[in-house]
């Protein structure tokens, strides 16, 4: 196998982390999108997205995140990361889609403005983003912290992809200056996934 991935990516890290806490063989092979890289056309016939991680199995060509990482769990029978039952699978990727669809566009916005622009030189971060942003994060900040409390992890008693899903946004909060203050509850849970081996082992170089 062989994954395409942007070092800094929160997308890119929860893929690596399941590689590693899954102990699968995979090459990992850098795709700069600071210089374009993701356009050339070459990558475009893998990913007609322009985006990474994409993943290489053979002749099978997969990308998003999070079916990815779903399609590294079926090459370990019985892993826990992604149980078999069925209603703990679902749960599971519950907290997959909640995470593209809300807290990840959430974040997104402080990742663009507070970090993406300055190193394309695309000019100042734009406060009136950032306050829309503001009120977007808290709204579902404040679900995760709820749905944390009394709980170590975010689907039933076991590290799942579920947490590496929502956890690896978390890792920019310093460089994209999220409100995070006063969730301690978020601050407990990532404390904890900040502990696990295979977070540690993929840790980025400049986040190190």
């Amino acid at each position: 196998m062989k994954l395409y991935h942007f070092p800094i990516s929160p997308n890119s890290r929860r893929v690596i982390a399941v590689l590693h806490h899954l102990g699968l063989d995979c090459q990992l092979q850098a795709v700069d999108l600071l210089k374009g890289e993701h356009l050339q056309a070459d990558f475009l016939q893998l990913n007609p997205n322009h985006m990474i991680p994409t993943l290489v199995d053979g002749d099978f060509v997969l990308w998003e995140s999070n079916a990815i990482m779903q399609y590294l769990c079926s090459k370990v029978p019985d892993n826990s990361l992604l149980p078999a039952d069925p209603k703990i699978h679902a749960d599971i990727t519950r907290w997959q889609f909640w995470q593209v669809g809300h807290f990840g566009r959430a974040c997104g916005v402080f990742i663009f403005e507070n970090i993406l622009k300055g190193a394309l030189k695309l000019g100042e971060p734009d406060a009136a983003e950032l306050a829309k942003a503001t009120d977007n994060f808290h709204r579902f900040a404040k679900v995760l912290e709820e749905h944390l409390t009394g709980r170590d992890w975010l689907v039933g008693d076991t590290l799942t992809l579920a947490d590496f899903s929502v956890a690896s946004l978390l890792e920019l909060t310093a460089l994209a200056k999220y409100p995070v203050e006063g969730y301690t509850e978020i601050a407990r849970w990532y404390s904890a996934i900040e502990q696990i081996p295979a977070w540690q082992s993929s840790t980025p170089a400049k986040l190190s």
